[in-house]
């Protein structure tokens, strides 16, 4: 056990391995009975020991078990506002902190499932894991029921922008730097970083960004409400109630599927947008995506599936940022006219993630703080996963490097024990851990910024390379 004194109180928390961890540290009061739909409300400080040694509570989904069948930690409840904090010491210089995002399409996840204890000994620096809201109870728009519901589609940004200013006004205590926070995010996750480069109350709490495989914010926020009536049978002025009547399983049974949306409120404008508009007063912007993202979604299958015809037509008009994505995909069957139905789908999925990523760097670049662009296309090396190629999610174990210590929990399609794997996660992680320490990934000789005119791209193989504009192709079917 290790115990920390901090403002809030007294901590006693785990001995990680190899550095301690503080699990469970509440941000928010509970967003329950009455609170459910409404921002959420700072925790306060606390008496007596807290005991900080065990995973917290997750949000409401239907995710079961953690990636490739692993165990899922911490209860589901909606009350979730919770953190978990890996760090070398309490003392000492001040580290840099990542500030953890995790993904899972807006509805599942947790940050639980991350172990950033090897990052946090080997780099030198204090990794935060959040839970938030999900789904219905995070993303649902109720604007229209009331001033109190105004931004209630971005209570999950809310929910993230509490988080971080908890991480302002106590990670010192936990050996933390609050003058250098990089938000870091994976699939919904890294959208969420890009959201908040368009949430203004956000600016000041963060000072570097990393988006993996993000999508952007650019659609307005839709009323549901109507649609939700005729799902439950009731009227339009029973909705609200029945809704705060619903047990949080209940509302789970919905099946609502979500996105980021501009709400004018919470998040103000489109995501491109805002980079352009905050020009150098922006921040450095590290993103990219995996090779094959879309064989995630088609595990690899050519077969046809019914919801490819619908799907292919919402990704392409995501990618395009809600522009007739016809002549693109038009263009993508005249370019890969012998394309299986599987392969032709998930390349769809892959343009999305890339499109977005590779936009937001260069839009990052032309502003002024720079935006670095990275492609990652190492195949897995376990047999179960080689078909996914280095699919969606692949990179994460990288970052992270869990394949330094065999203690360490999280999933990963590569053997911990290959010794390319493990060289690749040294020098991919080291390359993240510089991001964080300087707003660089390197001194700029070997990765330049990405820009209009080269189109520097890392690529992360058996090696990290950098390449020219390895996207010639596609993007200029994404511009057809």
């Amino acid at each position: 056990m290790v115990a920390v004194s901090t403002r809030l109180g007294k901590v006693r928390g785990a001995q990680g391995w190899p550095v301690p961890l503080y699990l469970g540290l509440r941000y928010g009061e509970p967003p329950t009975g009455l609170r459910r739909f409404l921002g959420p409300v700072a925790s306060g400080s606390w008496r007596g020991t807290l005991d900080a040694t065990r995973y917290p509570n997750r949000a409401m989904q239907h995710k079961t078990e953690g990636t490739l069948g692993a165990p899922i930690l911490g209860e589901m409840s909606e009350d979730c506002l919770f953190l978990n904090i890996a760090t070398p010491s309490t003392h000492g210089k001040l580290r840099p902190v990542l500030f953890w995002i995790h993904g899972g399409g807006f509805i599942n996840g947790s940050g639980n499932e991350l172990d950033g204890t090897v990052l946090a000994a080997k780099g030198d620096v204090v990794v935060v894991a959040v839970n938030y809201r999900l789904g219905s109870f995070g993303l649902l728009d109720l604007s229209s029921h009331g001033p109190e519901y105004k931004g209630s589609s971005s209570n999950s940004i809310r929910d993230l922008v509490l988080a971080l200013q908890w991480v302002r006004d106590n990670i010192e205590d936990y050996g933390g730097d609050p003058q250098n926070v990089t938000i870091s995010g994976v699939s919904s996750g890294g959208t969420f970083v890009l959201s908040l480069l368009s949430t203004p109350v956000a600016d000041d709490l963060y000072h570097k960004a990393i988006a993996h495989s993000a999508t952007s914010a650019y659609r307005t926020a839709e009323d549901p409400t109507n649609d939700l009536c005729k799902q439950m049978k009731v009227s339009r002025n029973e909705y609200l109630s029945h809704l705060l009547a619903l047990s949080a399983h209940e509302i789970l049974a919905l099946k609502l599927g979500f996105r980021v949306s501009v709400d004018h409120t919470v998040i103000t404008r489109p995501t491109f947008e805002a980079i352009a508009d905050r020009g150098s007063n922006g921040v450095p912007l590290l993103t990219g995506t995996n090779l094959r993202e879309g064989s995630l979604y088609t595990q690899g299958l050519d077969q046809e599936q019914d919801h490819y015809t619908e799907w292919n037509r919402g990704l392409a008009k995501e990618m395009l940022c809600g522009k007739d994505p016809q002549k693109y995909l038009s263009a993508l069957r005249e370019t890969y006219p012998d394309a299986s139905a599987g392969r032709f789908h998930e390349m769809i999925w892959t343009d999305m993630f890339r499109r977005t990523t590779s936009r937001a760097a260069e839009l990052s670049s032309a502003a002024g703080p720079g935006g670095w662009l990275y492609r990652f296309d190492l195949a897995p090396t376990l047999s179960d996963h080689r078909h996914l190629g280095a699919t969606h999610g692949s990179e994460n174990a990288f970052v992270f490097n869990i394949f330094e210590n065999a203690r360490t929990h999280g999933f990963t399609y590569h053997d911990r024990d290959d010794p390319v794997v493990r060289d690749i996660a040294r020098a991919w992680s080291d390359t993240i851990l510089q991001f964080m320490r300087t707003g660089q990934p390197d001194d700029g000789a070997k990765w330049p910024v990405y820009e209009s005119r080269e189109r520097a791209n890392l690529t992360i193989n058996d090696a990290l390379r950098v390449e020219s504009d390895p996207d010639a192709l596609h993007r200029a079917l994404w511009n057809a």
